[in-house]
C-alpha cells in the first residue's frame, strides 16, 4: 500500500536534518569498529598527500627564483641543478599520488565491508521484528531499503569521506603556508572563498532538502511497483491497468521533480567553484603583480607563482568537497531511512519454555522437567485490538481439547484469523489468557510456540528452492525419509514423483508453475515436516475446486490425525465433522456446538446453513 503523498515528506526531512550529525557519528562507528586500523591508516595516507600537495607548492618558488630564472640570459647555461630539483619535485608528487592512489583503494574496501555489515544487521534486525511492523509498511519501501539507501552509502564511504578528511587538512596545511607566505594575499582569498561559501550553503540548502525528497519518493515508487508486479493478475481481471499506469506515473512525476530539483542545484556547485576558482586566480595574481611592482610587499616572481598554487590547492578541495555534497546527503539521507529500521524495537521474548521431541514424543521443557505436550488450547476472556484504543474482539471463551477439532466460521471481519494471529503470538491479547496445555503462552518462548504450531494457511508460498527444502522449511532437521513421510502423509508424494526432477524440481516464482492446489499440498507437506501438536489451517481449501479439495482433504485428514486442530473455512464439509463449531459475529463468540447443537439451536448458524449462506461466509 502507498501510503501518503509529496507533501507527507516534509516530517521525514526535518528528522534527516535533526539527525543527520548522529546518523554519521553512526556510519563513522562502523568504519571504526571493523576497520580501525586500516581507517588510521587512511588518514595517515590523506595527510602525506595533503603534505605533498603544500610541499610541492612552496617548493615551485624555490624552483623559480634559484634554478630558473638564474639561468635567463646566461650562455651554455649548466642544466643539472635544475633537473636535479624537478626531480625532487617529480618525487614530491609520486609520493603524494600513491598516497592518494593507496588511501582510496583501501577506502573501497572499507566501502563494501561496512556495506555488507549493514545489510547483515539490517536483515537480520528485520526477522527479529513484529508481525505489526511488516503489516504497517510497505514492502517496497522496505526493500528499497536495502538496495537504493545502502547503494546511497557507497560514494558517502568510498568517496565522501576520505574528501573531507582530506579537504580538512589540505585546508589547514595550505591556509598555514598561505599566512606565512604573504598575509595580504591570504586575505584576498579568504574574501573569495567567503563569497563561494556563501552561495555555496544557499546551494546546499536546496540540494539537502530535495536529495532527502528523492530518497523518499524513490521507495513510495518501489513500493508501487512491486504491490503492482506482484498483483498482476487482480490488476489485469479488473481492467486496472489504467489506474495503475496513472498511479505510477504520479509518484514517478514526484520523483522527477525532487530529482531534478535535486541534481539542478547539485549541479552548479562544480561549475559556481571552478569559475570562482577561475576568478580568484586572476585577482590573486593581479593585486600580488601590483604589491611587487610597487615595493609594498617582499614578493617575487616565483612566491607569487608559488602562492598562486597555494591558493589553488586551497580552493580545490573545497570545489571537490561541494562536489561531493549530494552523495554525503543521498548517504545521510538513506543512512537515517536506514537506522529507523534498525531502531525499531524487535519482538520481545521473555518465555522459559521450550518445546523438544523426544523419543518421538513431544514435550514442554522448563529446564527442569517435562511435560508431554497434548494440544489443549484455552482462550480465556481474551479482548484484543490491533489499535490500542479499538477493540475487535470481546470476551473469547474457546477450548480446544486434545484431539479435537474445532472449526470457526463467521462473516469477513468477525475475529477469526485474528484468534489465530494470538495462538502463535503474532500479536499479544489486551485482556485475559491463552492457554496451551495449561501454561500461559505468554512463558512459553515464541520459537517454541511456533514449532509446536502447524499452519497451512489460503495463500500458500513456496521459496526459489527445490521441492525437498521446500517441504524441510517445516523442519531444517528432517532427514530425506522424513521429507518424503511428510509428503505421504499430505498426499502429495505421487504428483511430485511425477515431476522432472522429483523432490528436485527447483521452483521459482513462488512455486507458479504449480496448480493451487500442488501448492497447498506442499503447503500441507511443509507443515506435516515439523510434527506440530496443534494445527491451525486458515481457509487453505477456499481457492481451489471442489475435486481438488478432496485431495487436499485427504492430505489434511492425515495431517489432523491425533492433533488439536483450528480450521477457520466456509464449506460445510470442511468444518460439518468438527466437534465444536464456533460462530463468531463482530469480535465476539455467539455461537458453540457441533453440527447438530447448532442446527437444534435454530441460531445463525442454522440461518447460514438453511440460506445456503454457509458456503459464501469466509
Amino acid at each position: 500500500m502507498i501510503r501518503g503523498g509529496f507533501g507527507s515528506k516534509l516530517n521525514g526531512e526535518m528528522k534527516v536534518t535533526k539527525n543527520s550529525k548522529s546518523t554519521v557519528k553512526r556510519i563513522l562507528g562502523y568504519i571504526m569498529s571493523s576497520y580501525g586500523s586500516k581507517f588510521v591508516f587512511v588518514l595517515i595516507l590523506i595527510l602525506i598527500s595533503s603534505l605533498a600537495a603544500v610541499v610541492a607548492a612552496m617548493f615551485l618558488e624555490i624552483l623559480i627564483e634559484n634554478y630558473i630564472l638564474p639561468l635567463v640570459g646566461i650562455p651554455n647555461p649548466n642544466f643539472g641543478p635544475l633537473i636535479t630539483s624537478l626531480s625532487i619535485l617529480a618525487s614530491i608528487f609520486f609520493i603524494g599520488s600513491l598516497s592518494n592512489l593507496l588511501f582510496n583503494r583501501i577506502m573501497i574496501t572499507i566501502s563494501q565491508g561496512v556495506q555488507k555489515q549493514i545489510r547483515d544487521e539490517l536483515f537480520t534486525h528485520m526477522q527479529k521484528l513484529k508481525i505489526k511492523y511488516f503489516d504497517q509498511n510497505p514492502h517496497g519501501d522496505l526493500m528499497s531499503r536495502f538496495s537504493n539507501d545502502v547503494d546511497a552509502l557507497r560514494n558517502l564511504l568510498g568517496q565522501s569521506i576520505p574528501i573531507v578528511f582530506s579537504t580538512l587538512l589540505s585546508l589547514v596545511l595550505t591556509f598555514s603556508a598561505m599566512i606565512y607566505m604573504s598575509f595580504f594575499l591570504t586575505v584576498v582569498v579568504i574574501v573569495m572563498v567567503t563569497i563561494n561559501l556563501f552561495f555555496t550553503v544557499k546551494l546546499g540548502k536546496n540540494s539537502a532538502k530535495y536529495f532527502t525528497q528523492q530518497q523518499i519518493t524513490i521507495g513510495k515508487l518501489n513500493s508501487h511497483i512491486e504491490e503492482i508486479i506482484g498483483n498482476q493478475k487482480v490488476v489485469k481481471v479488473f481492467n486496472h491497468e489504467k489506474e495503475s499506469i496513472e498511479k505510477f506515473n504520479i509518484l514517478n512525476e514526484e520523483f522527477r521533480i525532487a530529482s531534478t530539483e535535486a541534481n539542478k542545484y547539485s549541479n552548479m556547485f562544480m561549475p559556481l567553484i571552478v569559475n570562482m576558482g577561475f576568478l580568484q586566480y586572476v585577482v590573486i595574481a593581479i593585486v600580488g603583480g601590483f604589491l611587487a611592482i610597487n615595493g609594498i610587499t617582499s614578493l617575487t616572481i616565483g612566491a607569487i607563482a608559488a602562492f598562486l598554487q597555494l591558493s589553488r590547492a586551497f580552493t580545490m578541495p573545497l570545489g571537490n568537497l561541494s562536489f561531493q555534497i549530494n552523495s554525503i546527503i543521498m548517504a545521510v539521507a538513506g543512512a537515517t531511512r536506514i537506522f529507523e529500521v534498525m531502531d525499531e524495537k524487535i519482538e520481545e521474548d521473555n518465555g522459559i519454555v521450550t518445546f523438544t521431541n523426544k523419543d518421538g514424543k513431544l514435550f514442554w521443557s522448563d529446564g527442569e522437567s517435562l511435560t508431554e505436550a497434548k494440544g489443549q488450547i484455552e482462550l480465556k476472556n481474551v479482548n484484543f485490538g490491533y489499535d490500542d484504543n479499538k477493540t475487535i474482539l470481546f470476551d473469547i471463551e474457546i477450548t480446544a481439547t486434545p484431539g479435537n477439532k474445532v472449526a470457526i466460521v463467521g462473516a469477513t471481519g468477525a475475529g477469526k484469523t485474528t484468534i489465530t494471529n494470538l495462538i502463535n503470538r503474532f500479536y499479544d491479547i489486551q485482556k485475559g489468557s491463552i492457554l496451551y496445555d495449561g501454561i500461559d503462552i505468554t512463558n512459553i518462548k515464541k520459537s517454541a510456540l511456533r514449532q509446536s504450531l502447524g499452519i497451512v494457511l489460503q495463500d500458500t508460498f513456496l521459496f526459489t528452492d527445490t521441492i525437498r527444502e521446500n517441504i524441510r522449511y517445516g523442519n531444517l532437521n528432517a532427514t530425506d525419509d522424513e521429507v518424503v513421510s511428510a509428503a505421504k502423509l499430505a498426499n502429495a508424494h505421487d504428483f511430485i514423483e511425477l515431476l522432472p526432477n522429483g523432490y528436485d524440481t527447483i521452483l521459482t516464482s513462488a512455486g507458479a508453475e504449480l496448480s493451487i492446489g500442488q501448492r497447498q499440498l506442499l503447503s500441507i507437506a511443509r507443515a506435516a515436516a515439523g510434527s506440530p501438536a496443534v494445527m491451525i489451517l486458515d481457509e487453505a481449501t477456499s481457492s481451489i475446486d471442489t475435486r481438488t479439495e478432496l485431495i487436499v482433504q485427504k492430505g489434511m485428514d492425515s495431517l489432523m490425525h491425533g492433533n488439536t486442530v483450528f480450521v477457520i473455512a466456509h464449506r460445510l464439509s470442511t468444518i460439518k465433522n468438527a466437534d465444536v463449531i464456533v460462530v463468531m459475529d463482530l469480535g465476539r463468540v455467539i455461537e458453540k456446538g457441533n453440527h447438530r447443537e447448532l442446527m437444534n439451536k435454530r441460531g445463525r448458524y442454522y440461518d447460514m446453513y438453511v440460506g445456503g449462506l454457509l458456503e459464501a461466509v469466509e
